[in-house]
Formats: structure tokens, sequence, C-alpha cells
């Protein structure tokens, strides 16, 4: 890479930057917090690139959308949610100590949010450049993904500043992804006079659970996890309902119609329960082949790096199932994501400036060649 641009890069600048992103609490659903986070996107892009970025509105909060004009070629795709509730920042400020920077959101993904514009900021011509920060990520992106598959579709490369892997490599494949809840409907009655005249939802929850769990499939990269249940609401009352939260975690778009097919299908053990489900694996698995192109060009640009399939998912899923080149884990290095330890390590911060610039440009050059 360049080694001109090296001495272009302000750390103190990018931590000022971040600082300035991690102090607006940004949490997901929380409409006035996201317009205000939004407002500090939008600004911190438009001081270090120039132009105007645009306050795109959502459902679920504004999204901000900048452009560095003429035929779009590559977008750079973030989100400015958290998953962090408001006071969080009062009771673990940002700080920067012995290499790393901490404070709610650094790592996912605001660190990579900064980067990314620090590294576009060292580019003389920015043309063909979007910038593409979501409100919704951490809530499934429903508001945006239409956004971000027409803006993907029109640039015709994706890259997704979501933290590094835990190596600091980039991120080559993700599982598909998404939550399914069950609901159990049944009679409600008194425990101690007539349990035998309800239908107890927790009994029929209890027998749905194993044979939910025996929906996943490791050998093949299938996880179906129930993670959070409820029912009842008195100790002397059958409980009339309950509920089940599953996550589920696939690698091919078979296994996601598999388990679709069996979620869709669900069969009482206890007559006169009901039992519906509903979800989706809403976010389509990332194959490594929708990554292989740009992660050629990223080894080419810092030779060892390294690349991995990880479990979780981000809205690279989205771009890569319409067969839009993507590559993923781009933003900074650390760790603790959606943690108290959540952190970014400063040193690694210009590496990864300078890479956003090398990959535009060489994306760039090549689909001009075409």
């Amino acid at each position: 890479m360049p080694t001109d641009r090296t001495a272009r890069v302000d750390v103190d600048a990018m931590i000022d930057d971040l600082r300035t992103l991690v102090e607006v609490e940004s949490p997901s659903g929380d409409l006035d917090a996201l317009r205000a986070s939004a407002g500090a996107v939008a600004a911190v892009v438009e001081s270090r690139l120039g132009g105007r970025a645009v306050l795109v509105e959502g459902e679920a909060g504004p999204h901000v959308h900048w452009s560095g004009g003429g035929e779009p070629r590559v977008l750079v795709l973030g989100h400015h949610d958290t998953v962090f509730p408001l006071g969080t920042l009062e009771r673990r400020p940002f700080a920067v100590d012995g290499g790393r920077a901490t404070g709610p959101g650094v790592f996912d993904m605001l660190g990579g949010l900064v980067q990314a514009v620090h590294g576009l900021a060292l580019l003389d011509d920015r043309s063909g450049v979007e910038i593409l920060v979501t409100a919704d990520k951490e809530v499934g992106s429903h508001s945006s993904r239409a956004l971000i598959e027409e803006r993907a579709l029109a640039c015709g490369a994706v890259l997704v500043f979501e933290g590094a892997a835990d190596d600091g490599g980039l991120k080559t494949g993700r599982k598909g992804c998404g939550t399914f809840e069950v609901s159990v409907r049944g009679r409600a009655s008194h425990a101690g006079l007539e349990p035998a005249a309800g239908v107890n939802a927790l009994v029929q929850a209890a027998h749905q659970v194993p044979a939910i769990a025996a929906l996943a499939r490791p050998e093949v990269g299938t996880t179906v996890t129930p993670t959070v249940a409820t029912a009842g609401t008195q100790s002397n009352v059958v409980p009339a309902e309950a509920t089940v939260l599953v996550d589920v975690r696939v690698e091919s778009a078979a296994e996601k119609d598999r388990v679709e097919a069996a979620f869709a299908a669900p069969a009482p053990h206890l007559e006169g329960a009901e039992v519906e489900v509903r979800g989706a694996v809403g976010r389509p698995p990332m194959p490594e082949s929708a990554s292989a192109e740009l992660f050629a060009v990223a080894r080419r640009l810092v030779p060892g790096l390294t690349g991995k399939a990880v479990g979780g998912g981000s809205d690279g899923n989205f771009t890569a199932a319409l067969g839009v080149p993507t590559l993923d884990g781009l933003g900074a290095v650390g760790g603790g994501a959606h943690a108290d330890h959540e952190y970014v390590v400063v040193d690694a911060m210009v590496e990864r400036a300078e890479l956003v610039a090398g990959l535009v440009d060489a994306i760039r050059d090549s689909r001009r060649s075409r």
C-alpha cells in the first residue's frame, strides 16, 4: 500500500471522531437518540469528506447516505445503532488507555465507521464511493434492507465495516440467522382445585423444546438454540400461555429451507393446546465465494491478512445474497461486542484506514477496465 498515506492518517483526529460518536448514545429503537446519532455521523462524514450527508428517514430511525459523485462503484456499509440502553455511557464513559479505546459501541461498530471515513479521506478522488450507515441493524434491518439492497446493486461492490474477526482478520463468510417465536395457548384453571380442567401451556412448551433443539445439525453448521422462555402468571394458576424464543444459524440455503419448514408445522402434544410459530431466517447465508474476489485484493494490499467465516450476521448477508461481491469485518480490530469490556486497538486503526483507501482504488480501477 502507498506509504505516503500513513503519514496522512491523523490518529488523534480519529480518536476525537470516535469519542464524538460514542458520546451520542444510540440504542436501537430509540428514535430520538437515533436522530441525534445520525446527525453526529453525518457531521463527521461531511467534515472529513465534504459534500452533504443525507438523512433518509425510516420507521426505525434515520439512515445516513453520502455519495462522492460519479458512477457508483463501491458501497461502504455500516450502522450507527447499538445494543446499549441510554445511561450506559455514564457508567462506562469513553476512554483511551493502554492502547485501547473503550466505551459503548466502540467495536460494534463506531470504530469501523471512523476508520472508513478517515480512509476515504486519504483519497484525492472520492468519486464512485457511497456510504450508507443504517439505524436498525441490531434489530434486524427491517426498515433499511430495501435501501441496502438498492445501493448494493447500484454500486456493484460492498465493503462492510463491522468489527474484525478475533485474530484481526476479515470476515469472508457468515451464517444466515434468524429468530423464531413459538407461542403456546392453553387454558387456565386453579392449580389446586381443578388442575385437570386446564391445559398447561408450560408443559406443552416443555415438550416443544427438545424437538426444536433436535433440528440442529452442527455437522453442517446448523445451530438451533432455544434461548428465552416465559410462561404463567401466578404459582397457583395452570398457565394458559407460554413463549419460547429460538436462535437459528445456518450455512446453506438448503438448511434454511429445512429449518423453516420444520417450524411451519408444529405438533401439539397436549389435547386442547395450540402452537403458533412466527419468524424466519431473515438474514440469508453469506457464502465465502461472495467475498473471494475482494478478499484476494485485500491480501495483495496487506500480505498475510487472514479471513474466516463466522456465525454472526450482518447487513453483508443481504448484499452477498444478491450476488454482489461483499467483504466484511473491515472495521475495528478489538473485541467484546455487546459486552462491557468492548474495546478497539488504537494502533490498528491506521492500517485499517489505509486498507479502505487501497481497496476502493483497486475496485474502481478494476471496474473501469471492464
